[in-house]
């Protein structure tokens, strides 16, 4: 059953997006598992090649929750902040591996980092940044935000707002934001629409609090979808109704 925040049916009016922040979880891009799995990655930028010929423009935030996650090497120990560090080196291997499946696909792709390493990656710019998606070219934003106790979540939110993106599409392994955990609760609600407030009032858990707040103060919308489903980049992207749209 899927519903709005208040109860209601939905009567959801989305239209398509031209210009887009893709926030991928690391998590996906290892399977489950610890490092790459280019199975995965394959999928995923043919997924997001087919949405770039379509004249979309994308950028794209990734985690590195498949190598390594600051906030579960500080419980063993080590200082918060350089963990996060070590965490922000993983997201630049996730966006190497990304924009080289990318290029086999023809795309071409830029990867702009928060931290400095010119021999890899540009440095995060965002006017550059901007030209780049104006010439069809996709551009991964690696390192998150350089700093530590900021999530690649808020990352993703802050890039969606600085490059002028429509709407930050928010892929999980799952439909959209439920009520509960549909996997615990079998009468768990799939939300069609919920405002970002409702999202932080309930305590809903896609993204952290500080990403959410810095979207509702900006009113920038978000969509939570199912990445594991073939072509469903392309159905956000077209404004087909799926997952959950986030909004003011």
């Amino acid at each position: 059953m899927t519903l709005t925040a208040d109860g209601t049916a939905p009567n959801d009016d989305r239209a398509g997006f031209r210009r887009v922040v893709l926030k991928l979880g690391g998590e996906m891009f290892g399977g489950g598992q610890v490092g790459l799995d280019p199975d995965v990655v394959q999928k995923v930028a043919e997924q997001i090649a087919a949405v770039v010929r379509s004249g979309v423009q994308v950028a794209v935030v990734i985690g590195g929750g498949n190598f390594f996650r600051g906030a579960e090497l500080e419980e063993r120990g080590m200082v918060r902040a350089r963990s996060d560090y070590m965490g922000m080196l993983g997201t630049v291997m996730n966006c190497l591996a990304l924009q080289d499946f990318l290029e086999k696909q023809g795309v071409q792709t830029r990867v702009q980092t928060a931290i400095t390493m010119g021999q890899v990656a540009e440095p995060y710019l965002p006017l550059r940044a901007r030209r780049h998606l104006e010439k069809g070219r996709v551009v991964i934003f690696g390192a998150g935000m350089g700093m530590p106790y900021f999530s690649t979540d808020t990352t993703a939110a802050q890039r969606a707002l600085e490059i002028g993106a429509e709407v930050v599409l928010m892929a999980k392994g799952v439909d959209g934001v439920y009520s509960a955990d549909p996997r615990v609760d079998p009468d768990a609600t799939l939300y069609t629409e919920i405002t970002h407030r409702e999202v932080i009032e309930k305590g809903l858990k896609v993204a952290d609090a500080t990403a959410f707040s810095l979207c509702m103060d900006n009113q920038m919308p978000m969509l939570v979808f199912n990445l594991l489903t073939d072509g469903n980049i392309a159905r956000a992207v077209s404004g087909e109704k799926i997952g959950t749209l986030v909004r003011s």
